[in-house]
């Protein structure tokens, strides 16, 4: 018999309380649809990143599941700590999604498709591919073509969309960003991780939507900073594993 695939969805959540109630209806009515593989077996597991407003509590009074942290430990730390619990409790792929409600869980199987058929270690879900959807803001488009730009140039592989959230992964990456995933802002540099690991990186259409509540954290100010740190962490990276490797 076909052994079950254990699946987990990762949701880092910091200050969602208008949006992460119906992130997990949507993703738990699609479930309970059937109409995925039969033999996957998915979970999710929010992490709510020492939230101020009443993330939490609403998580603890709809029991949805999650894993509690005490501070605010940013993106990248909420993420790894989803991957840590994802390690220690033997899932086989990980998917990342954020709890804002930008990203559709209707595509969690194109999603999985090409780690299931052993086609890639890292699958993205981009919006850029087939241009439909929320597109982001102009400015920040700019941004991420620099940076898919820098990590082309860097690396030689090209990545459409650097700053999508919508990852999924299977156990060897799992493993790999237990003990090696940015802290913060780290979605283009994690992809430079995986490349340096030799990981085989592969986009899938989605179409993205915009926030359903609340307000993104990356400010106009937090933005200049945002493209300064990434552009030095990418060049970092890349140089330290090139050293590792001489």
């Amino acid at each position: 018999m076909k052994k079950d695939i254990k699946v987990l969805i990762i949701i880092p959540a910091y200050n969602e309380e208008e949006s992460i109630a119906e992130v997990i209806e949507h993703l738990t009515s699609l479930l309970m649809t059937g109409t995925l593989d039969a033999h996957l077996s998915v979970d999710y597991l929010i992490i709510n990143d020492g939230s101020r407003d009443s993330t939490l509590e609403i998580c603890d009074k709809r029991h949805f599941q999650y894993l509690n942290l005490p501070i605010n430990l940013g993106i990248g730390g909420a993420v790894q700590a989803g991957y840590v619990y994802a390690a220690r409790n033997g899932y086989d792929i990980a998917v990342q999604m954020d709890g804002d409600g930008q990203h559709d869980i209707a595509y969690l199987g194109a999603m999985l498709k090409p780690l299931l058929e052993d086609e890639a270690d890292i699958v993205i879900g981009s919006r850029f591919l087939e241009k439909e959807g929320f597109q982001s803001s102009g400015i920040r488009r700019i941004g991420i073509k620099f940076l898919s730009f820098l990590i082309r140039i860097t690396t030689g592989k090209k990545i459409m969309d650097v700053t999508s959230g919508f990852r999924a992964v299977n156990k060897r990456f799992i493993n790999i960003y237990v003990n090696d995933y940015p802290t913060d802002y780290p979605e283009p540099e994690a992809i430079v991780t995986a490349i340096m690991h030799k990981g085989r990186i592969m986009e899938v259409p989605v179409q993205m939507r915009a926030r359903e509540g609340g307000s993104s954290s990356i400010t106009f100010r937090k933005s200049i900073y945002y493209m300064i740190k990434v552009t030095l962490a990418i060049l970092v990276c890349r140089l330290s594993y090139g050293i590792r490797r001489g």
